[in-house]
């Protein structure tokens, strides 16, 4: 991924501290390859973990990168609904309003 693709935050930081940046993107390729989860689950676990975390911003970086890999908006819409018992139904109810941002743009 390009700086200029990152969220403007991250992209700071990857142009500001080149070698931090490059760390970061190694421990995540690391981390990817460290199970046999596919590429598909790995995105949904991604998301999830963006939602559970509350992160806005996360959620809408995840869903780009999802929706650009071709995963159905129905499945990352149900990630949303997933998160309803664990977190809430507020909880649940803001994904799904940060995940329809980029569904709806696109679909």
């Amino acid at each position: 991924m390009a700086n200029q693709d990152l969220p403007s935050g991250a992209g700071k930081v990857a142009d500001d501290y080149p070698e931090v940046w490059q760390a970061f993107a190694s421990l995540g390729k690391a981390c990817a390859e460290a199970g046999p989860l596919d590429a598909r689950t790995r995105r949904l676990v991604k998301l999830a973990l963006a939602v559970g975390s509350g992160s806005e911003g996360a959620v809408h970086s995840h869903m780009r990168r999802a929706m650009d890999e071709g995963i159905e908006p129905e499945a990352l819409k149900q990630v949303a609904m997933l998160a309803i018992p664990t977190l809430g139904l507020p909880g649940g109810v803001a994904a799904l309003t940060w995940i329809e941002d980029i569904t709806d743009g696109r679909e």
